[in-house]
């Protein structure tokens, strides 16, 4: 199975991520996580230039270089899921549609390119104000992180796909163990589903 962690920057994303593996671990399930973007990659390095502004890329040329970093790991990902593995993603293919979409572009097309990756069989949107996003990160904030009304619009774009069956969308305002414990509790039913 495959779980996505959605949400804003500073949501929680990266630290429940990490922690909802370690339950799975510590319950005897075979889990890995993954982050998004992987900045280990040639793609990686490259997003992670432009996002420190040192290079200029159209919001097209980004959310295809995000793509074709999620691509860059596709076979792992298949190879994990074969495997038996949960897999968590702290982003995963919904973060393209909300930020390219809060950006002007199709969301539909940013969905179709991302097609032929394994698909989420739960994505989790860690739901926050984007004032909070702000509020939690004050210093050395990346470009995306540094525009509020961006922010809003991504916010839309996450509650608007967070209708979608297999979407399950988390209040990531409270504490980290409340938040945690939700996940757990959510992820347990659905692994006794399948």
């Amino acid at each position: 199975m495959l779980i996505a962690i959605e949400g804003l920057d500073q949501s929680g994303k990266a630290t429940q991520a990490q922690r909802l593996r370690d339950q799975l671990r510590d319950g005897g399930i075979r889990a890995r996580l993954v982050s998004f973007p992987d900045y280990g990659t040639a793609i990686g390095e490259e997003i992670a230039r432009a996002l420190q502004g040192e290079r200029e890329h159209s919001p097209e040329v980004m959310q295809l270089l995000y793509v074709a970093n999620r691509y860059e790991r596709r076979d792992d990902l298949e190879r994990w899921l074969s495997g038996g593995l949960v897999v968590v993603c702290d982003r995963y293919t919904a973060s393209s549609v909300a930020y390219g979409e809060a950006q002007g572009l199709d969301p539909d097309w940013l969905a179709q390119a991302q097609r032929f990756l394994p698909a989420a069989e739960l994505t989790i949107l860690l739901d926050v104000a984007p004032r909070l996003s702000v509020e939690r990160k004050t210093v050395g904030r990346d470009r995306y992180e540094r525009d509020l009304a961006l922010l809003d619009r991504v916010r839309e774009s996450y509650l608007r796909q967070a209708e979608q069956p297999g979407w399950i969308r988390v209040d990531g305002e409270r504490g980290k163990a409340e938040v945690s414990q939700e996940i757990a509790v959510l992820v347990g039913e659905k692994l006794a589903l399948s």
